[in-house]
């Protein structure tokens, strides 16, 4: 993590809109089909949220909006990034995990068991924030999902990724994810593709 000028960046302008504004942040909902995602988690017994995940991460890190990060009055850039995911603690409440970002699907699988394990029996949140720029996500299992509002707090300004229970309709599998971004790091039309380019990935993942 090291701060960065805006003014030699794409996202001068809309820095200085941005930077002070109350609720900078944006909320999109899309509508995903995910029936690619059941199919190689019952086949090849994986994790649905993990390959989730690990479609996230593989379109951020092919997104340059999503390597920097307003801090107050200041833009960050990161040379990596982490997706961070909540766990239920042995105590039944919910912890954090981040983990860092790989392109080896058996490496993150195998990170994202050990390390949500750990944080799970520790009660321990594993934080990369200072190394990696993270992009939150969520997922609230017990019930089918809308829509999830934006939170801003002021203090965790990072992309965060919300959905709740798929459903089934015929022979596929939709999910409701939630996206929720900083105005200041993109637009619109960069959060759409972003949205975009995951659906597509959902779509083309394949697993040896």
């Amino acid at each position: 993590m090291k701060e960065i000028d805006p003014q030699i960046t794409n996202r001068a302008q809309q820095f200085e809109i941005w930077k002070n504004a109350p609720n900078p942040m944006l909320v999109f909902v899309k509508k995903m089909d995910v029936t690619n995602l059941i199919k190689i988690s019952r086949r090849k017994r994986l994790k649905f949220n993990m390959l989730l995940d690990y479609c996230i991460g593989k379109v951020a890190v092919n997104q340059q909006e999503f390597y920097m990060l307003p801090m107050g009055d200041k833009l960050m850039r990161f040379d990596k990034i982490a997706i961070n995911t909540i766990v239920k603690n042995h105590t039944g409440e919910a912890s954090s995990c981040d983990i860092e970002f790989t392109e080896d699907i058996e490496k993150y699988s195998h990170d994202y068991l050990i390390f949500t394990q750990q944080v799970a029996n520790s009660c321990k949140d594993r934080d990369l924030s200072k190394e990696c720029m993270v992009i939150g996500t969520s997922a609230i299992v017990d019930t089918e999902l809308e829509f999830a509002g934006g939170m801003y707090s002021g203090i965790y300004n990072n992309p965060f990724i919300i959905w709740g229970k798929y459903s089934k309709h015929f022979f596929k599998y939709y999910l409701n994810i939630s996206f929720q971004f900083h105005h200041a790091q993109m637009d619109g039309m960069h959060a759409a593709k972003f949205l975009n380019n995951l659906q597509q990935m959902i779509h083309t993942l394949r697993v040896k």
